[in-house]
């Protein structure tokens, strides 16, 4: 395999992560994700919102066109991405926060 295509697909599969995650569990800036996400509720779109796993497989639909050519390269790779996006999702903890040390 290329070296080219191994590039493209850890991109991708990073960028589907960052956007599933962006979707499903950031404020997003200036906390517009979660006014949207609250705006849809419980509607088919806001519970689409609230599953990673759900969002993955939607979202790396685009990237298999940056990935790859050829139908059943891109039905892989679809599945691929979001599998990686899903694993990539297994790994992150929760993020850390840094507060200055305070008097005790």
């Amino acid at each position: 395999m290329k070296a080219d295509l191994w590039f493209r697909f850890v991109m991708a599969a990073l960028a589907v992560w960052r956007l599933s995650h962006l979707l499903a569990a950031d404020d997003g800036p200036w906390d517009v994700i979660v006014k949207v996400r609250r705006k849809l509720g419980t509607t088919k779109w806001g519970k689409l919102m609230d599953c990673f796993y759900c969002l993955s497989v939607w979202i790396s639909i685009p990237f298999t066109f940056y990935v790859v050519n050829g139908m059943l390269d891109r039905f892989v790779v679809w599945l691929a991405l979001s599998g990686a996006a899903s694993l990539a999702n297994k790994f992150v903890k929760e993020p850390l926060i840094f507060e200055p040390p305070g008097d005790v």
